[in-house]
């Protein structure tokens, strides 16, 4: 998923990785359950046999589409691609979906396979679920994030990427419907790596997103990181890998977005503790873009329990009744900490652990001294509604999206007083938690009140968490 002059190094890491990515793991299943996959099945095969009378029945809210390519020209060959798409094809059809797998999709196959998924999407239920993945190599030009189509080289003349690549926002995202009720999902297991040749040509790594309304985005790795793949097909990467997993595991009540933020930590932690120095060295760190309002459970309807819990969870649910009232970081933290040692074997631990780390972050960052938000900050407003206070628990969990909105709502055009420097410390917070057009935003602020030091320190952050700004707004900089 890597190229140019950094070709050794991903050799180096890909060979580090072969002994010991968790994805061989995950390919052979849990103890004393059918395997997932078998690498001598061939990539176009739905579903294995020995699992076809343990699925449910398809779920028409559930539609996804799945394109793994692996067929690059000369070295940018990636042999694991086709091994990640099968195994969550087939992971997704355990919980309900419907799912179109497109192995090595060129160009028009891939342009295709979208305009038949736009299509069952718009005649999907009102609360659909959908889910695009995209597993292959992937880049920016422009400020526009490409997803490049089999058979196309990612060092080709920008024209031919154009012809060859889709535009995850434009070709994808922006076409699929939104709906107060359902959910649209983006995932991206793809490097955001780039070199100095191809950044002369404007080629860069994938650019840092918002998501719009009703949608969940996520890639593999961060700005300007690679996204390990191993060198044997019959392993998968690190992110898939643990995306099956927790596709695999999800207790009934845990959400999609807790679902991806799981994730996220699991791959931080492997990454951290990997064996191979040079994997722990390039570690990467997943990047989760977030817009929603539903809580959108991932086990599907047939699996969730109807029985009434036992009188013995009246205590668990008062405990996590109090986690989710909360909404100053520190608090929430200590509540979810306490929540997971209490309830260890709870099908809400993973919600908690997302929620614990989540805070942790935040309350860091609001120890610092140079992000002016303090506890009434964080008070929920009946005035504003419930969005508003939505987006403010979001916030307390790190979530550095809903920060961001919350900051753009305190916007004020007033020239100083308590509004600005609430906006300025909303602002201050989102960037800080790793929202980089925040960051942007906060610098055009800035230099707007003629306050040169704080904005070019504001745009340095912007770019360090890989926020290119479209051109439209680089006169800001003047």
């Amino acid at each position: 998923m890597s190229h140019g002059p950094d070709a050794r190094r991903r050799q180096l890491c890909l060979a580090a990785l072969t002994a010991g990515l968790p994805g061989a793991a995950s390919a052979q299943g849990e103890p004393g359950q059918p395997p997932v996959v078998s690498p001598a099945l061939p990539s176009t095969l739905p579903v294995m046999a020995a699992d076809a009378e343990d699925l449910p029945s398809v779920d028409p809210s559930r539609l996804a589409l799945v394109i793994g390519n692996s067929d690059y020209p000369g070295d940018f060959n990636l042999p694991s691609i086709l091994t990640n798409a099968r195994l969550l094809q087939q992971a997704l059809r355990r919980i309900g979906f419907q799912v179109t797998q497109v192995p090595n999709a060129g160009p028009a196959q891939a342009r295709q396979a979208v305009d038949n998924f736009v299509a069952s999407a718009l005649a999907a239920p009102a609360d659909a679920v959908l889910f695009f993945y995209f597993s292959g190599h992937g880049l920016q030009l422009d400020t526009e994030n490409l997803l490049v189509a089999a058979g196309v080289a990612p060092n080709a003349p920008a024209d031919k990427l154009v012809a060859g690549c889709l535009a995850l926002q434009r070709d994808v995202v922006q076409r699929l419907p939104r709906r107060d009720t359902g959910l649209t999902i983006a995932v991206v297991d793809a490097c955001r790596s780039f070199d100095a040749g191809a950044a002369k040509k404007g080629l860069l790594g994938f650019n840092q997103v918002e998501a719009p309304p009703g949608c969940l985005i996520t890639f593999s790795t961060g700005a300007g990181r690679y996204a390990l793949a191993p060198l044997e097909a019959a392993q998968s990467t690190f992110y898939t890998a643990e995306l099956v997993k927790g596709l695999q595991a999800a207790p009934d009540e845990l959400s999609f977005s807790d679902l991806f933020k799981s994730v996220k930590i699991e791959v931080e932690r492997t990454m951290r503790s990997f064996p191979a120095k040079l994997v722990r060295d390039l570690a990467q760190v997943p990047f989760i873009a977030e817009n929603t309002r539903q809580t959108v459970a991932v086990a599907p309807r047939t699996r969730r329990r109807t029985a009434a819990p036992p009188v013995d969870r009246a205590a668990e649910d008062r405990d996590w009744a109090s986690l989710q009232a909360a909404f100053w970081p520190p608090e929430l933290r200590r509540l979810a900490q306490q929540f997971r040692e209490r309830y260890p074997a709870s099908s809400r631990a993973v919600a908690a652990d997302v929620a614990a780390e989540g805070a942790k972050d935040a309350a860091n960052i609001l120890r610092r001294n140079d992000v002016r938000l303090y506890r009434n900050s964080f008070a929920p407003d009946a005035e504003r509604g419930e969005p508003y206070n939505t987006d403010l628990g979001k916030a307390a969990r790190g979530d550095k999206d809903a920060a961001a909105r919350i900051g753009r709502q305190r916007f004020t055009s007033e020239s100083s007083g308590a509004a600005v420097s609430l906006y300025e410390g909303w602002m201050q917070f989102a960037a800080e938690l790793g929202n980089g057009i925040a960051s942007y935003e906060l610098a055009l602020h800035f230099r707007r009140r003629n306050q040169p030091q704080p904005a070019a320190r504001w745009e340095a952050r912007a770019r360090e968490l890989g926020y290119n700004p479209p051109a439209s707004l680089e006169h800001y900089r003047k």
